[in-house]
């Protein structure tokens, strides 16, 4: 079997890129997808993971409010097989989708970043 998912969205927090104990290079963040408008307005987290010389040449550009789309695939929760299921500080039960990334294409020039702190207050990474 095979899937892919498209998605465009905000960094919302910068690349992290640190090295397997075997010294193969990984980095992550997370990102925003935004759907709907006004009060009908929905922000979808997700957490993405490149690997290998992708991660470690593309990290430095995958900054806080750049415009990205990736592709790859879902990473389900081995042990549910849907999305991650986390505790937030208050106890209550959060989900997290995570990606793995095949592709990523920057939307943003270097400059221009868009401050995704207003579009939710449940940002789990």
């Amino acid at each position: 079997m095979w899937h892919k998912i498209v998605a465009t969205g905000y960094i919302g927090k910068a690349a992290e890129l640190r090295y397997t104990p075997q010294g193969t290079p990984v980095s992550s963040f997370s990102l925003a997808v935004n759907s709907g408008y006004g009060k009908s307005k929905t922000t979808l987290w997700a957490r993405v993971t490149i690997w290998g010389k992708f991660a470690e040449s593309l990290s430095p550009f995958l900054l806080k409010g750049k415009l990205v789309l990736i592709s790859g695939e879902l990473q389900p929760d081995p042990q549910t097989g849907g999305p991650r299921i986390w505790m937030d500080t208050s106890g209550v039960a959060k989900a997290s989708f995570e990606i793995t990334a095949r592709e990523i294409v920057l939307l943003s020039s270097k400059t221009e970043t868009h401050d995704e702190t207003e579009s939710s207050n449940d940002f789990p990474f």
